[in-house]
């Protein structure tokens, strides 16, 4: 794309009359790397080298924000480390005048170019200085995706703090919490109602020392409230040589990003990052994706999904500054129906999203499908009957039969189109398991999903499936340079996943106990989670050691594979969760499909389409949650015992056989508090919340249970109180 337009010559009422400085910019001109060194008399190639490691840092890990680690070089990865500045300054050699940030104002798109991002991320970092962030102190950002999110990131790190992404559905506590254990000194925020958060607990924050609001003008004048405007006019304050000598006593061993985990499993941790950590999986973590350098290909990728969680910020925000991408910003309201519009508009070449996001995709295709004619309802299940086949049978091929290639020309083309995917090359899904009808149904689209593994603890991907690197169900290959292993296997070859390599984080914030419970004497990452490697190393999870169950009669049953079977036999369920630990048996709560809210993405009574479809099918009329649960439907709890009984007649051995369940009234959500920011089960609260219909499960039956929320459905075919 072309060089980007001279945001700073836009009337006073733009909303991004801030970004730079009349002076920056002359006539539009755009900016290269030369013209910036000589305005900011930046330093030469020779003082701009990352300051030289003196090999004093014996531990591979540390619990302190200002501590330093030992890097991970080793001969599968000795490629020297570097920071974040570095990647930057070298990256505007060759992307300067390429447009890096795309953004949507009074319905025009508009860009910045990769010159002017370095600037105004410069400016940030001043104006965060001028504010009096410290070193090791963090920059704690919570808003939706956008151009000021990036600013505020990489101007933190120039600025030698800790960038900490707070998620937009945080309460004021869990706020609170972060900021005060990441010793914040500046919160950024994009609205009011985020801003009132803070202001609620402020005086619980003792190195809270001001806040910028950047989507929204603050209600009225506060003392140590700031513009974005304002903070970028405080930046032009500072000489730019202050800010030079901070950037060049980095060291890529020092931390510079903090992701606080989801808290699924206790308190939330705090995830450290060094700046090796994260110039070294932007270069080599995407590459295992495929993804491709500007001067190859420009990247467009749309950012949408939370950049406090590390997927997102490596893929949207890291890695666009190593290859040049172009990142455009969805709307606030992505995930709540815009999303679409936007991939349409954008048309991306790479795109990434959780399994609950390509579920609403696809849920909402079955929508449409459902509503069209008979003639386009039927071209499609051929097309895609045809194409699944075709992808299933002959996965690695690129030579496709007459037929196949006919059903994408005619059908499948146009629905990648109406998608926004028609110049997509790559689709990627992490961060929680995805169903095999999911998976079955994109590729009868002609659309791989190419997974990828990895944790917070890995700076995002240790694992990668690509274009060239693909096999169903897996996670992928580790990522060259990274180590792998599987620990305590059982006789199917099932194990602890162990991690090593230069994505290791470098420990968690202020937790030591934590820290060594996770990194093993020598430096390998237990990851928690179970899974086995085929011969040709393809990676396959199997669930986590903390979900498995282990029952009175000491069995351990993995969840995860008993849920998807369950979702899959029975198209009509949304989640299933398994119970029994420590149980004479298991059981099992279901959620039905449902419709959401569009103004909150709550979960409805209203059935979707599919869910619909599937009681038609059975023979019931019912279209809403609270009619089957309520009269019990005669018609689909039949379905979904004889459903269970299927399951039940794969599993390995009886213990594995579910003899109880209940449908629920309401499907999980965010809001209930049954799922995490990034869509994942929290199995603890899952327990708490609906104990007394666990324990209904595991009391002795004298007599009919009582009408309530959910029925607690004996299997036909168990003794329920047997163990």
């Amino acid at each position: 794309m072309a060089g980007a337009p001279d945001v700073s010559a836009r009337p006073q009422g733009s909303h991004f009359v801030y970004l730079l400085p009349a002076s920056s910019l002359t006539d539009g001109q755009t900016l290269s790397k030369e013209s910036i060194s000589h305005a900011l008399t930046l330093p030469s190639p020779e003082k701009a080298k990352d300051a030289q490691l003196d090999g004093s840092e014996e531990t591979l890990w540390t619990t302190r924000a200002d501590g330093r680690v030992r890097p991970r070089l080793h001969p599968a990865c000795p490629q020297p480390p570097y920071t974040v500045h570095r990647m930057f300054y070298e990256a505007l050699d060759k992307y300067g005048d390429l447009s890096a940030l795309g953004f949507k104002r009074q319905g025009t798109w508009e860009h910045i170019s990769y010159s002017q991002y370095y600037l105004l991320a410069r400016r940030t970092a001043k104006g965060f200085l001028k504010l009096g962030l410290e070193q090791a102190h963090s920059v704690a950002i919570l808003g939706f995706n956008s151009p000021e999110w990036f600013f505020s990131a990489v101007g933190t790190v120039f600025a030698g703090g800790i960038v900490t992404g707070i998620y937009t559905t945080s309460s004021s506590e869990a706020c609170q919490y972060i900021a005060h254990d990441s010793r914040a000194n500046i919160i950024v925020v994009d609205t009011q109602k985020q801003l009132e958060k803070i202001l609620k607990v402020w005086k619980n924050l003792p190195h809270l020392k001001a806040v910028v609001i950047y989507g929204e003008a603050p209600p009225k004048k506060m003392a140590n409230v700031y513009t974005m405007e304002e903070l970028m006019e405080l930046g032009d304050e500072l000489l730019e040589e202050t800010l030079d000598a901070i950037i060049n006593t980095q060291q890529p061993n020092q931390c510079c990003v903090l992701i606080y985990t989801s808290g699924t499993t206790g308190s939330p941790k705090g995830v450290m990052l060094s700046q090796d950590n994260i110039t070294w999986t932007a270069r080599y973590g995407s590459q295992a994706g495929d993804i491709q350098p500007a001067e190859v290909q420009q990247e467009v990728v749309v950012s949408y999904l939370p950049l406090s969680h590390i997927a997102a910020q490596i893929y949207d925000l890291w890695t666009g500054i190593q290859w040049g991408a172009q990142v455009c910003f969805a709307e606030p309201d992505a995930l709540k129906g815009s999303l679409l519009n936007t991939l349409r508009e954008v048309e991306p070449t790479s795109h990434m999203g959780v399994p609950r996001v390509w579920e609403k995709i696809m849920e909402r295709i079955q929508e449409v499908t459902a509503q069209s004619g008979f003639i386009r309802r039927k071209m499609l299940l051929w097309a895609m009957s045809v194409t699944l086949e075709q992808n299933l049978t002959c996965p690695g091929s690129d030579l496709k039969p007459f037929t196949a290639r006919l059903a994408d020309y005619l059908v499948l083309a146009k629905v990648r189109q109406a998608l926004g995917f028609a110049k997509c090359q790559k689709s990627f899904y992490g961060a929680a398991p995805m169903t095999a009808e999911t998976q079955h149904f994109f590729l009868g689209l002609n659309i791989r999903l190419y997974a990828g593994y990895g944790l917070s603890e890995t700076s995002g991907p240790h694992f990668m499936s690509s274009p060239y690197n693909y096999r169903l169900y897996s996670s992928g290959k580790v990522v060259p340079g990274c180590l792998a292993k599987v620990v305590n296997e059982d006789s199917e070859g099932v194990g602890e996943i162990c991690l090593w390599g230069r994505t290791i984080f470098m420990g968690y914030l202020n937790m030591e106990d934590k820290t060594r419970e996770a990194i093993d004497a020598e430096g390998w990452l237990h990851t928690g989670d179970t899974g086995r490697l085929d011969a040709d190393g393809f990676l396959y999870i199997t669930g986590r050691l903390k979900e498995l169950i282990i029952t009175a009669g000491g069995e351990n049953v993995p969840p995860v594979p008993i849920e998807e079977a369950v979702k899959t036999e029975l198209p009509i369920i949304s989640n299933a969760m398994l119970i029994g630990d420590q149980r004479k048996f298991l059981s099992m709560l279901l959620t039905l499909k449902c419709t959401l809210d569009p103004d909150t993405s709550d979960p409805t009574d209203n059935l979707t389409e599919q869910a619909m479809e599937f009681c038609q099918r059975v023979g019931s009329k019912a279209t809403t949650v609270s009619e089957i649960v309520g009269t019990k439907d005669e018609a689909v709890y039949q379905a979904i015992e004889q459903g269970i009984q299927r399951v039940n007649k794969n599993a390995a051995a009886r213990p594995y056989h579910i003899q109880k369940w209940a449908i629920l009234q309401k499907d999980f959500s965010i809001s209930g508090g049954e799922l995490g920011p990034t869509m994942k089960l929290k199995r603890l609260t899952v327990l708490d919340k609906y104990k007394d219909i666990i324990d209904s499960f595991y009391r002795e039956q004298r007599k009919p249970p009582r009408p309530g929320t959910a029925l607690a459905w004996p299997s036909a075919r168990s003794d329920a109180n047997s163990s």
